[in-house]
């Protein structure tokens, strides 16, 4: 199908004409494809990883480990959705040239396509060692049934193809982002992002 600019066009929610890669503290929300309860389930106001869950949060934490210019903040892996907050302490590659090629892969968009990208590799590999046997004797997955392991479609990223994004601008902003997730899973019931 050719390209059509009034049934392909995508609208940027990004800050238009912000420099991602500077320095600053990002409040990030990435969502399942389909809000899908991928990763765990949130029980008596506390979230349950499942397999899918702990992959997701090991690749989270990696995050900072690969990229000496970032660290992290308070996170959350819910059912559907994660939440965290990124802060870049220091730009890296800027060029003053003007007509340099300026490569993206230190902007808050590379870190979450890199998370994306590898969260999403490792679950494709749970679920097709799973759905081939090769786990019968190890435990289930935990808070993962079987109908929604067959339901995800291994040709496509589990992610939702975008993700939302705060910037944090000074500590009164910080600190009401970081006890809303923390608390986010005792408000899992009022949560926007809630779906059955």
């Amino acid at each position: 199908m050719a390209y059509n600019p009034e049934k392909h066009h995508r609208r940027s929610i990004r800050l238009k004409n912000y420099d991602y890669s500077q320095e600053g503290i990002y409040f990030i929300t990435m969502c399942v494809r389909d809000r899908k309860h991928l990763l765990g389930k949130v029980e008596n106001g506390k979230m349950k990883l499942n397999t899918f869950g702990k992959i997701a949060t090991e690749e989270w934490l990696k995050s900072s480990e690969i990229r000496d210019n970032i660290s992290l903040g308070e996170y959350v892996i819910m059912p559907n959705h994660i939440h965290g907050i990124i802060q870049i302490n220091f730009s890296k590659g800027e060029n003053n040239h003007t007509g340099e090629f300026k490569s993206p892969s230190q902007t808050i968009g590379a870190i979450i396509r890199g998370f994306k990208g590898a969260a999403t590799k490792r679950i494709k590999i749970a679920i097709q060692n799973y759905s081939s046997g090769e786990l019968q004797f190890a435990p289930p997955l935990p808070s993962a049934p079987a109908e929604l392991i067959r339901s995800i479609d291994l040709t496509k990223s589990i992610w939702q193809r975008d993700y939302y994004d705060i910037i944090i601008r000074d500590r009164r902003a910080y600190h009401n982002i970081s006890n809303y997730i923390i608390n986010n899973p005792v408000n899992w019931k009022e949560d926007k992002f809630h779906s059955h």
